[in-house]
């Protein structure tokens, strides 16, 4: 996605270990204009697919996934880091590394909120090792839902997250892909 790519060219930073910096636009300061874009795009591509819930993870997604729940006139659902004593009853937990935290982290979701009936869009922010992702599509698995689709705003195509979900055979879309991240700058897949 162009509009993407352009911002990311502009407005991003490369940090030391091929970090990319977005948070003045993405992930922690959020442009809501630019994300109604992001979320307009997810609707192109998987609204075909009729999901019922849009689901994310704790935090940064939180944002993408909220505009796009609205998009699709959907409820929006997010996997806790941390168990809160306002969730009751049953949880579906999945374990993963953070690589932001540099520990294991357990994702948490309230079984009260993701049954078998539903068709989940799982939607986040960034895409690298795939760890986050792993993690709520296990939890999506384990409550018997369907998986009907995977949508990233930027993924690192250096790192093995993506290649992994396309060749588990998940529909994985996108938004922007970086090949190449450094001191120079930053590089783009063309689709």
């Amino acid at each position: 996605m162009k509009l993407l790519q352009d911002r990311i060219s502009r407005d991003g930073k490369v940090l030391p270990g091929n970090i990319i910096k977005v948070d003045g636009f993405l992930n922690h300061r959020v442009d809501i204009s630019l994300l109604k874009e992001l979320a307009e795009e997810f609707y192109t591509v998987f609204a075909e697919d009729k999901p019922t819930l849009i689901m994310t993870v704790e935090a940064s997604g939180i944002a993408l996934a909220t505009v796009t729940a609205e998009r699709f006139g959907l409820p929006m659902l997010f996997a806790k880091k941390a168990k809160s004593d306002n969730i009751e009853g049953g949880l579906y937990k999945s374990e993963i590394f953070s690589y932001t935290y540099k520990k294991a982290v357990n994702l948490i979701v309230s079984a009260e909120w993701l049954n078998a009936d539903d068709r989940v869009l799982v939607v986040d922010d960034f895409l690298a090792n795939g760890e986050a992702l792993r993690g709520v599509i296990d939890i999506v698995h384990q409550s018997g839902a369907e998986l009907v689709g995977v949508g990233v705003a930027v993924e690192k195509g250096f790192q093995p997250g993506g290649q992994k979900l396309r060749d588990a055979g998940y529909k994985l879309h996108s938004l922007a892909i970086i090949e190449k991240a450094d001191e120079n700058g930053i590089s783009f897949r063309e689709e």
